[in-house]
């Protein structure tokens, strides 16, 4: 009974953390990407509300709880307000297959900092990015305005495409590492002492494009293109609900994708060694989850820079690069992984 009892404390710890992690985090990457926007730009960004504007991400939500909520005349009320649910539980969920670090040792008890360690944990993450598309489709066409509705078949149109793609291009990984769990695929990298980003440099490229794809990011943000949609799906929602979307599209879907890219590619929480020495030897035991993090802010800073150098492409050219170049090169990648497999 004592053991079931800190079995439960400890999932409920663990959800509070992941919680606190996606939203929280999710919230102060709007002001990482205003800095970094405004240093690509040349300007100095959020400077006002506290130190360098660390406070402004506080002061805008205050701002859009405060501000009225409207729902359009003829709306369907229901699905309307279902869509952002469906995307806020979508993303957060996500969060429970990632694993942040080793297993350690816990007042006796052997704990692995992931929520739910299944061995076919990665399914499940690409099935639940995958509702997220019901959630804007349902946002577009529930709202009864043709800019959302629009927004919502083009985003339809993008997921359908890159789905397929990253399904295939995470395939390579899975047939090395043997195993769908995302725990087990970090400690396969650990003790075959490789990262699969060597050995799969075609499934990584291919993956970033699918995540800028899923995330509507440029120069893939066709549904959210504000010159031609206004603010795309997002358009007929208002106060916080207004700010939620793109919180969790744009930032707390990006933060878990890159942090499961990180563990399919980039070793997990292996650290960098120089010389067998490990770079971050003075944290300690804390330098594990120290190189995770640190892996997935350079992936989520890396795509931040891509959002403010590139052009956005047509919708056109995003689903025709999908089919006619990502899906091939996936292909070649399958074979060039059963080959490793096969040979090594």
């Amino acid at each position: 009974m004592e053991g079931l009892l800190f079995e439960v404390i400890l999932v409920l710890v663990k959800i509070g953390v992941a919680l606190l992690f996606a939203l929280g985090l999710g919230a102060y990457l709007t002001w990482v990407e205003r800095k970094v926007a405004a240093h690509i730009q040349r300007r100095p960004g959020p400077m006002v509300v506290g130190w360098h504007g660390l406070l402004q991400p506080i002061a805008d939500g205050l701002k859009l709880i405060t501000k009225e909520e409207l729902i359009p005349r003829y709306a369907s009320t229901f699905l309307y307000n279902l869509a952002l649910i469906l995307a806020i539980v979508s993303a957060v969920l996500v969060f429970a297959f990632v694993p942040f670090g080793p297993e350690f040792e816990l007042l006796g008890h052997k704990v692995k900092p992931i929520i739910s360690d299944i061995n076919v944990g990665l399914l499940l993450v690409f099935a639940l990015g995958s509702l997220a598309v019901y959630s804007i489709v349902l946002a577009g066409w529930s709202s009864n305005s043709k800019y959302p509705l629009i927004a919502g078949m083009r985003k339809a149109g993008v997921i359908i495409s890159y789905e397929v793609v990253i399904t295939f291009a995470v395939m390579g990984p899975i047939i090395l590492a043997g195993t769908l769990s995302t725990y087990e695929i970090v400690q396969k990298q650990i003790e075959q002492g490789v990262w699969y980003i060597f050995l799969q440099p075609i499934a990584f490229v291919v993956y970033m494009f699918s995540l800028l794809a899923e995330t509507g990011r440029v120069p893939f943000d066709v549904q959210e293109a504000e010159s031609e949609l206004v603010t795309g799906f997002t358009v007929e929602y208002g106060g916080m609900k207004f700010g939620a979307f793109p919180l969790v599209e744009w930032y707390v879907e990006l933060m878990t994708l890159s942090a499961i890219g990180v563990v399919l590619f980039l070793g997990g929480w292996a650290p960098v060694k120089i010389f067998g020495i490990d770079l971050l030897f003075f944290l300690g035991s804390f330098s594990p989850y120290a190189w995770f993090l640190l892996k997935t802010a350079l992936m989520v800073l890396f795509v931040l820079w891509l959002h403010w150098t590139l052009p956005r492409y047509r919708i056109d050219q995003i689903t025709s690069i999908a089919w006619k170049v990502m899906l091939p090169l996936t292909l070649i990648n399958l074979i060039w992984s059963a080959l490793i497999k096969w040979l090594f």
